[in-house]
């Protein structure tokens, strides 16, 4: 096999990657948009939520425009290679760089409205305090959705147990917090109890810690794909080339 097979047999397998991470995406997105129980639909339920998080919920449709995408990349990539189709290979790299400009454009964005992001999250904790101070123990829907996203999380609140204070389900329990709030046990306790459990912190506090750890991993694997873009890119347009010069 010479260089240029070669080539072709690593487009082909790149973009057989490819295209199986969009069929997944692809599948995370529409069970997003169909699962009712999902943290998402939960934070949707929040009365007084903040406009902005309408952009958020709309997550789902953004992992299937990106499942769509990539099922779109990994096609032309793998099939012009294997067909030798300048077409293809072209729109290809028109593709694979746009998508590139936009991924840089969208750190840029990142990094300079942060401090937008963080007052949307401030807006989103008062939010969803005042929602289990109202309803958490008295709305069936949010009390179910409150308990799946604190066991799965294993949490207590949105920021911490305090936030069930005087809570429908604090005043018919006497003053109990509930039991995500209460190591070892699946039973309501009482402030002391909740109070003095350090390995049980608020969601927010938890999703946030479980960003900051990984932030080195997440860099890695920005920068990975970044690589990988441009090594896509590059030997599409070498193949591109040699078969240009050959069907001269």
């Amino acid at each position: 096999m010479g260089c240029f097979g070669f080539l072709k047999a690593m487009m082909c397998v790149f973009n057989g990657i490819i295209f199986l991470a969009g069929v997944a995406i692809l599948g995370v997105g529409i069970w997003v948009k169909v699962d009712s129980g999902s943290i998402l639909n939960f934070l949707g339920k929040i009365e007084n939520a903040p406009a902005e998080l309408s952009q958020v919920l709309n997550v789902g449709y953004l992992l299937i425009a990106l499942g769509a995408l990539l099922l779109v990349i990994g096609f032309l990539g793998c099939c012009g290679a294997v067909r030798e189709s300048k077409c293809m290979l072209l729109l290809f790299f028109i593709i694979v760089l746009l998508v590139f400009i936009a991924e840089v454009a969208g750190a840029i964005v990142i990094l300079v409205f942060r401090p937008l992001a963080d007052e949307l999250f401030t807006k989103i904790g008062t939010a969803a305090v005042q929602n289990i101070k109202k309803d958490y123990g008295k709305n069936a829907d949010i009390t179910g959705l409150w308990n799946t996203t604190m066991s799965t999380l294993k949490c207590c609140g949105f920021y911490n147990s305090s936030d069930f204070v005087d809570s429908p389900y604090y005043v018919d329990h006497n003053r109990q917090y509930p039991p995500p709030c209460c190591p070892g046990t699946n039973n309501p306790c009482n402030q002391t109890v909740a109070d003095g459990v350090t390995t049980i912190t608020g969601c927010f506090p938890k999703i946030k810690q479980l960003i900051d750890d990984n932030t080195v991993v997440i860099v890695g694997v920005a920068l990975g794909i970044a690589a990988l873009e441009i090594c896509a890119m590059a030997v599409s347009m070498i193949l591109f080339c040699r078969i240009k010069s050959m069907s001269a």
